[in-house]
């Protein structure tokens, strides 16, 4: 069975940067397409970033080129660096494979003031 860890979340200043880290077990990481996706309360779940198993990567307008998402198959971890955070970023960060997702983890609370 997957599971999903984020963790690296917090309380930082507009501007600022956080670099969320997921650990994955229960399948085979490196042949997976991996995302990352965010909510806020009262609003569905909305994906932020992919990453293809051979690195290719996509991203959500609101977030190119201030987050890149980035993977280590050799620990089986999933990483969204975010750089110029602005208070419409807060969120809770999900991570979880790209087009068939699986368990939801916890994930981790980002929050952004001005």
């Amino acid at each position: 069975q997957a599971q999903l860890v984020e963790s690296g979340g917090g309380l930082v200043q507009a501007g600022g940067s956080l670099k969320l880290s997921c650990s994955a077990s229960g399948f085979i990481f490196r042949t997976a397409a991996m995302a990352w996706y965010r909510q806020t309360p009262g609003k569905p779940r909305e994906w932020v970033a992919s990453i293809e198993s051979w690195g290719g990567s996509n991203y959500k307008d609101f977030v190119r080129g201030r987050f890149t998402i980035t993977r280590d198959d050799a620990n089986n971890m999933l990483y969204l660096q975010m750089n110029d955070l602005k208070p419409e970023d807060t969120a809770v960060y999900y991570c979880n494979l790209f087009r068939q997702t699986r368990n939801w983890g916890r994930g981790t609370q980002v929050t952004v003031s001005l």
